[in-house]
Order: structure tokens, then C-alpha cells, then sequence
């Protein structure tokens, strides 16, 4: 198998599957899609059924389901990638499913959800806060939270609840972040239309640690026709590269928009700079002052 540096996966809620043709349009969308991994929810699949779901190149499949056409979730994993399992968590209502497992030596775990349309965020922070010792730098968490996170991820612009703010104090403590507004602090773009409320919003999400931002190569919204919900694509660069000359290191300007990546370079430079002031005595560095590199300057 050849050895691929680059992963995409996309997160899409297809409103369910059991009828035929749907079934064949969501594995042709896939196929043109060609996703490294692809997360499904609202399958609506009954256990006995999940067999129904096939896609050509897509050999891997994994289900959490339950025993009515009722929610459901599938993750879908390419031959093409060189996939390990080593462990797979689910719960028996088929709203979420977690896969740990390696790519090519790397671990990586991909958490697929579908939140329950009444008290999601506190749905979701229950997940999290129950699972938060199997989250490190490799997890990936997608899928349906119906829960849009910032004010800019509705249409209507309407204020996030108490709910949903102590879901985000949630996913910052996990050192986790939303791929998506980060990479995109100003844009405004949405994955559900509500016909009830006449309103668009982003409810759904892929989350990644903060340590990988370097490796979040590009995410995007896309359509599709089969589906009352729009996907989600995040493309990342994998695993070791191969070996090559060094070259410089350049800042990512496009980062400097964001206000997390601001707030993290200060805090980094003020704690690197009181470090030199320790250790250095008397101080000079590059012609600065005690007076001038105090905290209160920076």
C-alpha cells in the first residue's frame, strides 16, 4: 500500500439511509468525494440492518445503532489508508461511536456524534466530559452537535445560551478547538436550513486539538443533493514526511487573523521573556530594559 501524507475526512448527517436509492446517491457522492474517512449520522439503520450500507473502496465500515429507524452513526474508513483498529467505543442509541486506531504507525481517534435536537449541548459536554481520557492530540471529534457555537454560526446572529457556553469552556479545557472558525474567524457559512424558524446555522462540527493547527491543511462546507443538511471536509497533513533538506520555518500569516493565535503568541512571549529576565543579570536583551520587557509592555 503506498504511503499517503495527506487524510481528508468529512462529517455529513444524511437524514437517513434506508431507502435504496438514497443509499446508492450518498455511496456516488462518496465515491467523488473520496474521503480518507467519512462520518455519517442519522443513518437511521437498524442493528439488523447496518449490512445495507455498502460503498465500493470503502471497506472498513463501523455502526452504532439502535433496534428502531431512530438516529444512528457510521464512520466509513478507505482501503486506501492503511488503517489499524485497536478499540471501539459506542453507546446502544446510536449516537455516538468512537474509533481508536493507527494510520501508517500514527494513532489517531475519530468520535462521530449525533446530538439529540432537545439539550444537545449539555448532551455533548456529558460525552465529552465522560470519554475526556480517551481525547489526546490525535482525536478528531465530528459530526451533527446541533449546536451552533458562536453567534456567527447563525444566521439570525441570536446570542449562544448558558448551555452552550459552558459547552465551549468544555472543549477549550480539552484543548480542543472549531477547526472551522478558527481557520475561518469572519466567514459565515452554515450546514442546516430550518424551516421552522426560517433561519440558517452551523451545527455541524469538526473538532481538533490545538496542537495539530499546523497540520489542519484547509475546511470547507460542501453540498449535498440527498441530504437537508450541508458536510463538512477537513483536509490534514498525516504522519512523517519524508526525509529532505531544511528549510526555513515560516509563519502562516493567515493565523495572525485569529484571535486565539494572537492571545497564545503573547502569552508564550510573555513567559519566554520573564524566563530571560531570571536568568539573565544584569539584562540586555537586544537593547531592551528591565522597565521595557515588563508585563505590563507587552
Amino acid at each position: 500500500m503506498a504511503i499517503n501524507n495527506h487524510l481528508s475526512i468529512i462529517t455529513l448527517n444524511v437524514n437517513g439511509l434506508n431507502a435504496p436509492i438514497k443509499r446508492h446517491r450518498m455511496a456516488e457522492w462518496i465515491k467523488r468525494q473520496k474521503p480518507s474517512i467519512c462520518c455519517l449520522q442519522e443513518t437511521h439503520l437498524r442493528t439488523k440492518d447496518t449490512y445495507r450500507l455498502k460503498v465500493k473502496g470503502w471497506g472498513k465500515i463501523f455502526h452504532a445503532n439502535r433496534h428502531d429507524r431512530k438516529a444512528g452513526v457510521a464512520t466509513l474508513i478507505s482501503d486506501k489508508i492503511d488503517f489499524k483498529t485497536k478499540d471501539i467505543k459506542k453507546d446502544k442509541e446510536g449516537h455516538y461511536l468512537m474509533i481508536k486506531g493507527s494510520i501508517q504507525g500514527e494513532d489517531v481517534t475519530i468520535i462521530n456524534i449525533y446530538a439529540p435536537n432537545i439539550g444537545a449541548p449539555r448532551y455533548i459536554q456529558q460525552i465529552l466530559t465522560d470519554i475526556k481520557g480517551d481525547i489526546d492530540e490525535n482525536t478528531i471529534i465530528v459530526g451533527d452537535l446541533n449546536t451552533p457555537l458562536t453567534s456567527m454560526d447563525r444566521s439570525s446572529r441570536q446570542k449562544t445560551n448558558k448551555a452552550t457556553e459552558i459547552l465551549k469552556e468544555t472543549i477549550e479545557k480539552l484543548d480542543l478547538i472549531d477547526i472551522f472558525r478558527t481557520l475561518h474567524p469572519k466567514k459565515s457559512e452554515y450546514t442546516f436550513f430550518s424551516n421552522a424558524h426560517g433561519t440558517f446555522s452551523r451545527i455541524d462540527h469538526i473538532l481538533g486539538h490545538k496542537a495539530n493547527l499546523n497540520k489542519f491543511r484547509s475546511i470547507e462546507i460542501i453540498s449535498s443533493i440527498f441530504s437537508d443538511h450541508n458536510a463538512m471536509k477537513l483536509e490534514i497533513n498525516h504522519g512523517k514526511s519524508k526525509e529532505k533538506k531544511p528549510t526555513p520555518w515560516r509563519l502562516n500569516n493567515m493565523l495572525l487573523k485569529n484571535q486565539w493565535v494572537n492571545e497564545e503568541i503573547r502569552r508564550k512571549l510573555k513567559t519566554t521573556l520573564k524566563q530571560m529576565i531570571m536568568k539573565t543579570q544584569p539584562l540586555k536583551i537586544y537593547g531592551m530594559l528591565p522597565k521595557q520587557c515588563s508585563e505590563g509592555n507587552l
